[in-house]
């Protein structure tokens, strides 16, 4: 019963992924762009989260927690560079 409903929030998660791409490809500026790649970075941790708790491994979520962070400065970043330019 567990892994069936994780089965389905892991295809529901990479839907939103797919449906991301597509806004990280067609946003018409920056500040778009930079919220889909936040979004698609929050939901592949997610998807980590959910192949951590289907394999029982707890090592991927230090993977995840790290990838959060790296995610966070970078948004942070971009939007200090993105601030600047307007």
């Amino acid at each position: 019963m567990v892994n069936t409903i994780l089965t389905i929030a892991l295809a529901i998660t990479i839907l939103s992924i797919g449906i991301t791409m597509v806004r990280f490809a067609i946003g018409k500026t920056a500040i778009d762009r930079v919220i889909a790649f936040d979004v698609m970075t929050i939901a592949s941790i997610s998807i980590i989260a959910i192949l951590a708790w289907m394999s029982g491994r707890v090592i991927y979520l230090d993977i995840a927690i790290v990838y959060g962070l790296l995610s966070f400065l970078a948004v942070i970043i971009i939007a200090k560079y993105l601030e600047k330019s307007l």
